[in-house]
């Protein structure tokens, strides 16, 4: 199996069984269920990965290094709306293509228990994709960026269910850059590139 297909083959693998942990929670997701939610056997899957652990672990892992893309794509931008508008963009091709990172993104929040020490990681991503001072606890500004990053997650989940992804993308992005409290004036006119592996 050629690099390129393998790591496209694992990245399906990885969102599937995200989709699952984030469903159901690591305890209760078996490496049977996995097997059969990514179409191989337990020991087709077992030969992409050693364990049920290394597959939760892989998958957090993809969702953490499709943040940091993120972060160090608009990393040389100054704070303001262009660049929050650039996160949007960023953030919601990854979540319009892997669903399941988007479930599991958001499990630490629903079952904060069983990851305590990932909410504070993801936090901290999030506090440099959109420049925010991570003392803040209660400004207008965080309450904004948790209720677009709540939109842009319900909405792509959404978006891939209906299988119409095209036509929400820049629908999900305006509401989740209305959410932030700028004005689409605010920004100039650019080719919203998609993030570059």
């Amino acid at each position: 199996m050629t690099r390129p297909f393998r790591e496209q083959v694992d990245e399906q693998i990885l969102d599937r069984a995200a989709e699952l942990f984030a469903q159901h929670g690591f305890a209760q997701t078996s490496l049977k269920a996995l097997a059969e939610a990514v179409g191989l056997s337990k020991a087709g899957l077992l030969h992409h990965y050693p364990s049920k652990e290394a597959i939760h672990g892989a998958a957090l892992e993809m969702g953490s290094v499709h943040a940091r893309r993120v972060r160090d794509d608009v990393a040389a931008m100054p704070p303001g709306p262009s660049r929050d508008l650039r996160v949007l963009e960023l953030l919601t091709d990854v979540a319009l293509d892997r669903p399941g990172l988007v479930a599991l993104a958001f499990r630490p929040i629903t079952a904060p228990s069983e990851h305590p020490a990932m909410l504070d990681d993801e936090e901290m991503l999030l506090h440099e994709m959109f420049v925010l001072d991570p003392d803040d606890h209660d400004s207008e500004r965080l309450v904004r960026i948790i209720g677009a990053l709540s939109a842009l997650a319900v909405l792509t989940l959404t978006a891939n269910r209906e299988g119409d992804k095209t036509t929400w993308r820049p629908r999900i992005i305006a509401t989740c850059f209305d959410a932030l409290g700028h004005s689409r004036a605010d920004v100039p006119p650019s080719g919203s590139r998609q993030l570059e592996d």
